[in-house]
């Protein structure tokens, strides 16, 4: 087993395969799971972290894949990304609201605080944008 380890779960987006090869570019072994599989499978694992993927799903339709709670009690960082941090943040108690309009298409994301994810990288980047839903109020103590 690779001594880091960062686990992708594929929530059904059409870039989930891009997200685990762009993390195996950066010289840490990833590996791409069904969002279903079980906290015992991704605690064996021992990850240093959590990938969620984007979906094609609105986390309040019916049937829609959820997050498992347990998850977020392994101790180790969480990324979501687009369904992935909708799921994150319904589950941590936030809220997820349609929007009027979907956005799709590239956009330019302005950097004001890089935290410890986005250190080195540009504060101005460009970005693919594909989602229906949008956080309105972020769970408490959300960062």
């Amino acid at each position: 087993m690779a001594a880091d380890e960062v686990v992708v779960l594929d929530y059904g987006g059409q870039y989930s395969q891009l997200i685990a090869r762009r993390v195996r570019e950066c010289g840490v072994f990833s590996e791409l799971l069904p969002h279903h599989v079980g906290v015992e499978e991704v605690r064996r694992r021992n990850p240093r972290g959590l990938i969620l993927s984007g979906g094609p799903a609105s986390v309040y339709a019916p049937g829609a894949p959820r997050l498992d709670p347990e998850l977020l009690e392994l101790g180790i960082p969480v990324l979501g990304i687009c369904y992935g941090m909708q799921a994150l943040v319904l589950t941590l108690g936030g809220r997820v609201e349609g929007a009027e309009v979907g956005e799709f298409g590239r956009s330019r994301l302005t950097v004001s605080e890089t935290g410890r994810l986005l250190v080195g990288t540009p504060a101005e980047q460009s970005c693919w944008m594909s989602h229906r839903d949008t956080v309105y109020a972020p769970p408490p103590g959300f960062t």
